[in-house]
């Protein structure tokens, strides 16, 4: 209870206590994070409020020598990136308290340094989720079968892979954002994690070469076999088979791809929702997509994770054995 009391993000004070803001105001400033930061910030300061409560410290405000040893304890067995992220929940819960600047506990040196510690020790590479290439399509479109829900499966499967979608985009998309045309699909995106502020985007979908792994002509199958003119694009079924109104959850795409995965013949630990999207990067990066142009189709806003991509496309291509096999 005390966690969820002191976890401030949703009820800001300097927001909710500003008697110079209008409710209208404090009701658009209470949406400036998107609900799944939320929830994240919410459990990692919950884990922070409880190991101080074990401990008979104080959590917010915190001492800096507090947030240290917290750390400390966290890196036995977390992550760096993990441990990083903490540190970012528990200093947006001392901002939105009222400690900015200097008075914010996880902004003081020590826990800087201490991150540096931890960085330095532990490494900050993250072993991803295998990604689904665009090889492994032809493997996956042999387990597809002719009933309604393969026709689905393989709808969003193949338009997750070439649209580039995260889970959330993939599960969102509406029947009213989709517009055929001679050369493919266009897909609406109205707002994303990286378009925060909802500006949207249209992403392009062009017809593949091979209808066995086209993902234009797949959502049409799909579309056509589910009678579906208006509401959620994927939707899930009752156990008789029965089509829901309702749009799949983001898991469920994680479940989809580890199913076929498995079908496969692969390891479907190895796989989730994000295979998709990975997949889609690495294979552009395989056959020299240049960087700009993967980022159009993936949003991304930043360089650093597509050339990490890009290098993981190339280990093999650019592979200097290559070239003393030759020889």
């Amino acid at each position: 209870m005390r966690a969820k009391k002191n976890f401030l993000l949703v009820k800001n004070q300097r927001i909710e206590q500003n008697e110079r803001l209008s409710e209208k105001a404090k009701a658009r400033l209470g949406k400036s994070k998107a609900d799944n930061t939320l929830k994240a910030y919410c459990a990692d300061w919950s884990d922070f409020s409880d190991w101080c409560r074990y401990h008979g410290e104080r959590d917010l405000p915190a001492r800096p020598e507090t947030i240290v040893n917290y750390l400390n304890d966290l890196a036995d067995d977390a992550k760096a990136n993990t441990v990083a992220r903490r540190v970012t929940a528990i200093s947006e819960n001392h901002m939105a308290a009222g400690y900015t600047g200097k008075n914010n506990p996880a902004k003081d040196a020590l826990v800087r340094t201490a991150m540096e510690a931890i960085r330095r020790e532990k490494g900050t590479f993250q072993q991803g989720k295998a990604p689904i290439l665009m090889e492994t399509l032809y493997v996956l479109a042999d387990c597809f079968g002719d009933d309604i829900v393969s026709l689905r499966d393989r709808a969003l499967i193949f338009l997750g892979f070439a649209g580039a979608f995260r889970r959330s985009e993939l599960v969102a998309i509406q029947v009213e954002h989709l517009t055929f045309t001679t050369q493919g699909l266009v897909i609406l995106v109205p707002q994303s994690k990286s378009d925060q502020l909802g500006r949207g985007t249209e992403i392009a979908v062009p017809y593949a070469p091979d209808p066995e792994v086209c993902a234009v002509r797949a959502v049409r199958a799909w579309l056509q076999a589910a009678d579906i003119h208006t509401g959620p694009l994927f939707r899930p079924f009752t156990r008789s088979h029965t089509l829901r109104d309702s749009q799949l959850t983001d898991k469920s795409v994680a479940l989809i791809v580890k199913k076929y995965a498995a079908l496969a013949g692969f390891n479907p630990a190895s796989f989730a929702g994000h295979s998709l999207r990975r997949g889609f990067a690495t294979s552009a990066a395989q056959h020299d997509v240049d960087a700009l142009t993967i980022m159009r189709q993936t949003r991304h806003h930043s360089e650093k994770m597509v050339h990490r991509y890009i290098e993981q496309g190339n280990i093999f291509k650019e592979n200097p054995l290559n070239k003393m096999f030759k020889k």
